[in-house]
């Protein structure tokens, strides 16, 4: 079984359209849509629900007004500033409780609660392309690095069940924890950039986070043709790390036509940008060693 994993070190580069298309260039794999805190493939895939999970992490501080005697104590003791006085009753902010558990400890009356928090769902889909394992942290919710390893776990084991021999992920931007539950464990990072200062920086970013974690990666420049000295400092760099430059990809508008229909600019359009990201699909399944593997014979065991 193959990982692979889409990221960028900065959010709108391109990254999830492209996970739509090479999802539907592969065929017959797990699709992993790893950005809990803003998910967006579903817009492209339009999933058909077929299992919902909650997630649960962590506990929250709740008082029941009942027993509370309106002492103040655990306003005192907090130091996150989660306790609001109203009406001579205390009542704690979900949104500022950090669950540290000291109110709860230290209330005299004993009239905090302390239950697990519901911190969002988790789903397992069916789409065109294939299963889809996806979520949605509720708002103001963190632990979306535990979320995603939870999301990792069920598609290795529906890739399993299934018999599919790959994950294809769309990884969160950035570099933060969600990014390294991400990474870590990958078989390949696909790091799609842009062509601006900014991207040039951001990539340099995830390069050394996936060199810190010895996971093999390739770099697709995105809307190359926008700014050349850019894209060329961005070459020099991926030569210098010894990395292939899997794909340059013009701007094109029929990338935002299919968006806006929901779709994979590969199944929208036929042209050079579709021809392209074929080609670097067929250079990252070289990377991984798919070299004869036929996805389309797996359908079948699509759910």
């Amino acid at each position: 079984m193959v990982e692979i994993t889409i990221l960028s070190g900065k959010g709108g580069t391109g990254k999830t359209t492209l996970t739509a298309a090479l999802a539907h260039l592969a065929q017959g794999q797990v699709i992993c849509d790893l950005d809990v805190d803003a998910p967006d493939l579903h817009l492209l895939l339009h999933p058909e629900h077929l299992r919902e999970e909650k997630f649960i992490s962590g506990h929250e501080a709740v008082v029941e007004p009942e027993l509370c005697q309106g002492c103040g104590v655990c306003q005192e003791v907090c130091r996150f500033k989660a306790v609001v006085l109203e009406g001579g009753l205390a009542r704690i902010d979900p949104l500022a409780c950090e669950g540290c558990k000291v109110c709860v400890s230290l209330c005299p009356e004993g009239a905090i609660a302390f239950p697990e928090r519901d911190c969002g769902r988790w789903y397992l889909s069916r789409t065109r392309f294939g299963p889809l394992v996806h979520a949605q942290l509720f708002p103001g919710q963190e632990n979306s690095g535990l979320l995603v390893s939870v999301l990792r776990r069920q598609a290795r084991e529906l890739a399993s069940e299934k018999g599919l021999e790959l994950i294809l992920s769309d990884g969160p931007p950035g570099i933060g924890c969600p990014v390294i539950s991400s990474l870590t464990g990958t078989d390949l990072a696909v790091l799609v950039t842009e062509p601006t200062p900014s991207g040039r920086h951001d990539l340099e970013r995830i390069l050394d986070l996936s060199d810190h974690f010895k996971v093999p990666a390739g770099v697709i420049i995105n809307k190359a043709d926008l700014n050349p000295d850019q894209a060329e400092s961005i070459r020099e760099m991926a030569r210098a790390r010894g990395l292939p430059v899997l794909a340059e990809l013009p701007h094109d508008l029929a990338m935002t036509e299919a968006m806006i229909r929901g779709m994979a600019i590969t199944e929208y359009r036929s042209g050079p940008l579709a021809g392209l990201i074929g080609q670097a699909w067929e250079e990252i399944r070289s990377l991984v060693g798919f070299h004869e593997i036929d996805f389309a014979i797996k359908a079948k065991n699509w759910l």
